[in-house]
């Protein structure tokens, strides 16, 4: 032992070359700490956008089936168009989202007979929607799918693409302060009006009010409450969201006029009246902001907080219960108390990287022994 220490003692070391050498694998750990973390964040952006491969199967069999069966003439056009009964639209391109918001409406429901929904899809996911919902009964309730492409006007071009596009969600992280010397961060997941919720007026010309989902979403309670709300001289029935004010999302707004403390409002549930909603022009308001905001980004949904500035009916918070799509942190008493819950943010229930504890409250809502699941293996 003391001869291999005199040794040790005896060579002599260039301390410089040995912290050039420690920088140099520094510096190589830190590049390769970024790339992985960079990729890992583009894997996952791909893995929420990209459609499972369980649900591009059924949406391949269910068209493929309605070319294939012409025996289904159970439709009730008279219904669509009622202005007295109860009208739900629903924004979607997926079958078994779709599904659940449907049948968990329709099952906390105290009377079914007055509700119709109105899935509206594109022209890809038509003929698979029409298929499964005329091949599924909700108890007296009535679907309607239509395909919202033909909608779509040519002078529209320009400002926005020619096809279906869904609620908008963008994220808001800011930094707030518990006390004098911590510091936090929080993270919202704002979800928006997209280009083709302005066409409502021109798609339901007979209707006076509806109410619309989103399509991730779990309703828990009897909506009808809804129908009777009095909304006074604002055109939209909505939560806000105060976490997040208009003046904390300035540097996007740029010029525009805007009271800086008004609060956010979410989609997710929606009342509208669509009479009043006329008669503003908020359509035209809408287009109007949308080509001011076009170079900017997040233009979508910037011009809709703009266009419903003042004309907000706050809904109580007990209506819904956002975050389950990005928060880990919801009590299992707040979720049982909602009469909503919104899988807002990028972990929907029926993908893979959904939460598992909140994805029982969605999946419950599914038939498992459905013929066209099980052949697809749609397992969320």
């Amino acid at each position: 032992m003391e001869a291999t220490i005199a040794k040790s003692k005896s060579v002599t070391m260039d301390c410089h070359n040995v912290d050039k050498k420690l920088r140099q694998i520094f510096d190589l750990t830190e590049d390769e700490a970024n790339f992985h973390m960079k990729q890992s964040a583009f894997l996952y952006q791909l893995a929420v956008q990209t459609m499972p491969k369980s649900q591009h199967c059924l949406s391949m069999r269910l068209t493929v089936e309605y070319f294939r069966d012409d025996s289904f003439d159970q439709e009730l056009p008279v219904k669509y168009s009622d202005p007295t009964l109860q009208h739900y639209v629903i924004f979607s391109t997926n079958v078994i989202a779709s599904t659940v918001v449907i049948n968990s409406t329709v099952m906390h429901a105290r009377d079914s007979m007055n509700q119709v929904f109105h899935v509206l899809t594109n022209g890809q996911n038509y003929y698979a929607m029409k298929h499964w919902f005329l091949g599924n009964t909700f108890k007296d309730a009535v679907v309607e799918v239509l395909n919202i492409d033909p909608f779509i006007p040519d002078y529209y071009d320009k400002t926005t693409p020619s096809h279906l596009n869904l609620p908008t969600e963008f994220r808001v992280s800011f930094h707030g302060i518990n006390n004098a010397s911590a510091m936090h961060s929080r993270t919202q997941y704002i979800s928006i009006f997209s280009h083709s919720h302005y066409l409502l007026p021109e798609i339901f010309k007979n209707l006076e009010k509806v109410v619309v989902l989103d399509d991730d979403i779990v309703v828990q309670q009897d909506l009808s409450t809804l129908w009777s709300l009095n909304m006074g001289q604002k055109v939209m029935g909505a939560i806000q969201i105060c976490s997040v004010r208009l003046g904390q999302v300035r540097s996007y707004l740029g010029e525009s006029s805007f009271h800086k403390n008004s609060c956010t409002w979410m989609s997710g549930l929606n009342v509208i009246d669509l009479a009043r909603w006329r008669k503003l022009g908020i359509s035209e308001t809408y287009w109007k902001l949308v080509k001011e905001q076009v170079s900017k980004e997040g233009s979508t949904a910037l011009a809709s907080l703009l266009t419903f500035q003042d004309l907000i009916y706050a809904l109580d918070n007990d209506w819904v219960l956002s975050g389950l799509g990005h928060d880990y942190g919801l009590s299992t008493q707040s979720i049982k108390k909602a009469a909503v819950l919104h899988y807002n943010g990028n972990m929907k229930p029926w993908l893979e990287l959904g939460i598992p504890k909140y994805k029982v409250y969605w999946r419950k809502f599914l038939n498992p022994e459905n013929q066209f699941l099980n052949e697809c293996n749609v397992n969320p």
